[in-house]
């Protein structure tokens, strides 16, 4: 047996202290002071950062996460995202050493995860192609460009007067049971072949009701391309303020990929609800309605980051459809004034106009897009340019024609023109219009080619017209899609086209209420009683 030389033994040594060094790993632990209602305070985490998530040991050994949110002097206050009951005064905190991150990819399309970016549906885990912050500072205004591209909701009411452009953020505002959730169906339905990523983040809304929105996206083949997040009201307050940072930044992930995504909160009015709980429990000094002081920040920060990208940064766009649920049509309130300040325009869906069986029932009078029509392609500008106008002008003849019966001529022809082009607004639920037949539409009606079309025939009238234009006039439609111009040449074909319906026009005889969409409505009346989000449109 040969004997070891020195030079090998200290060879050995150095190799067996390195390794040994290698293993050694510090980690900062704290112990919890006290908690309860979903806020734990924390001693012992010195160097925690702002946001860091951190991991609580519970007494079955299973590990919580938390989101460090208030840091003091001697305590740190955490905000505990699930399951509080087994943290116990005492139990073991660590630290991460990483910020809020959210997977994101491809893999998430298609799945129902919560607002940690967990699956929810038993599907399996997610392959994410990577993981992105939940919060990040928003583009600054030399990585953007303006919004110009039009963003396709399927809804002539919107597509034609109040254009949303990818890069936007528009607000849908309007009280519980008054059809925001079915425009946001429509509008992610629409999508289909646009190549538009969809993100549905559900804020403090019912299980039962996230369900329907599911059931009626996987029936129109919508969740190929779409995300459900979903932090319901039986979630805890901390999930369903983190669920629209999550949303988007999966929205993100597919702008800074070069492509378009569309991300909508539904609704903000809960996430400010939940947002306060948190900030009351974590003894944060109450302000108005006792919010606390940075609520508006709170939504700024989220809205900003949606963005229309330069060319040089990849040209990607983030959409964002808010909602807000007022009270008894008050848009003057707190978070509604808020949100209307930070965003592009409104949507305002009215009571009356629903109960009144206008579906959807938007207000065109208290609606912008500040957009406007940079938004729509050149063909839905010419033919809906006045169109703002007549309606208008309709409804203030309307109200004085109550109390006048002996109306001139052309105040009756005013008249007659105003219903029918209401009645031409009017659209059932999931029944988005491909944008070229929505021009063929509205030009009928601007046109005054409606004339001798009864006004309850519209709807009838549209379907039939719809059917023979995509079956005889393929051609034509198809020129209007391509060209996105309504040249004197195709005006002029469509007029044509339109006239030679209109000779052998028959209403049809099995009547057309259905297709308003108020057929659901006993059965949607108790799926959204209490999420705000009426679905009916």
């Amino acid at each position: 047996m040969g004997r070891l030389r020195p030079e090998e033994i200290s060879s050995i040594l150095k190799g067996a202290i390195t390794d040994y060094e290698n293993r050694v790993r510090t980690e900062e632990v704290g112990q919890v002071l006290e908690v309860g209602d979903g806020i734990a305070r924390v001693h012992g985490l010195t160097n925690a950062m702002y946001q860091e998530m951190l991991e609580f040991e519970d007494s079955r050994g299973e590990r919580i996460t938390g989101l460090a949110l208030n840091l003091e002097e001697d305590n740190v206050g955490v905000i505990i995202a699930g399951e509080d009951r087994h943290i116990q005064e005492g139990s073991t905190v660590r630290r991460t050493e990483k910020l809020a991150s959210v997977p994101v990819g491809t893999g998430v399309l298609g799945r129902v995860i919560d607002a940690l970016g967990s699956p929810v549906d038993g599907k399996g885990d997610i392959e994410a192609e990577d993981t992105r912050l939940a919060e990040v500072i928003a583009p600054g205004i030399i990585r953007r460009q303006e919004v110009n591209t039009p963003l396709q909701t399927g809804i002539k009411a919107i597509d034609s007067m109040i254009p949303i452009g990818r890069g936007q953020r528009e607000l849908i505002i309007g009280d519980r049971q008054t059809g925001k959730t079915s425009i946001l169906l429509d509008t992610i339905i629409s999508q289909a072949g646009q190549n538009v990523k969809c993100i549905y983040v559900a804020v403090g809304q019912k299980d039962a009701s996230v369900a329907g929105v599911l059931a009626s996206l996987e029936e129109a083949g919508a969740m190929d391309y779409t995300t459900i997040i979903n932090a319901s009201a039986s979630q805890s307050a901390t999930l369903q303020y983190l669920a629209p940072y999550t949303g988007c930044a999966i929205g993100e992930y597919f702008m800074h990929q070069g492509e378009d995504a569309l991300v909508i909160y539904d609704d903000l009015s809960k996430h400010a609800v939940a947002y306060r709980q948190m900030m009351l429990l974590l003894r944060r000094p109450p302000g108005r309605e006792a919010y606390p002081g940075d609520i508006f920040y709170l939504h700024s920060r989220l809205l900003e980051r949606a963005a229309r990208m330069s060319d040089d940064h990849g040209g990607g766009s983030l959409t964002a459809l808010p909602v807000v649920e007022t009270k008894a049509g008050d848009i003057s309130a707190y978070i509604p004034t808020n949100i209307i300040s930070i965003t592009d325009g409104q949507i305002f869906l009215d009571t009356d106009l629903f109960n009144s069986n206008q579906r959807p029932a938007i207000d065109v009078g208290n609606s912008v897009s500040r957009v406007g029509s940079k938004a729509q392609i050149k063909a839905m500008k010419t033919v809906a340019g006045t169109l703002k106008l007549d309606l208008s002008q309709y409804r203030e003849l309307e109200s004085f024609a109550q109390f006048g019966s002996d109306l001139d001529k052309a105040t009756q022809e005013t008249l007659a023109r105003g219903e029918r082009l209401t009645a031409i607004l009017k659209q059932g639920e999931r029944s988005p219009m491909p944008v070229e037949e929505q021009v063929a539409m509205i030009y009928a009606a601007t046109q005054g080619m409606l004339s001798d079309v009864e006004t309850e025939n519209v709807p009838d009238y549209e379907a039939q017209l719809r059917d023979y234009l995509r079956d005889s006039q393929g051609e034509l439609l198809e020129d209007i899609r391509d060209s996105r111009e309504l040249s004197d040449e195709t005006a002029e074909k469509l007029e044509d086209a339109i006239e030679s319906f209109n000779e052998n026009y028959e209403p049809s005889e099995s009547g057309v209420s259905v297709s308003i969409g108020a057929g659901d409505e006993d059965e949607s009346d108790d799926s959204d009683s209490e999420n705000g989000s009426g679905s009916e449109s």
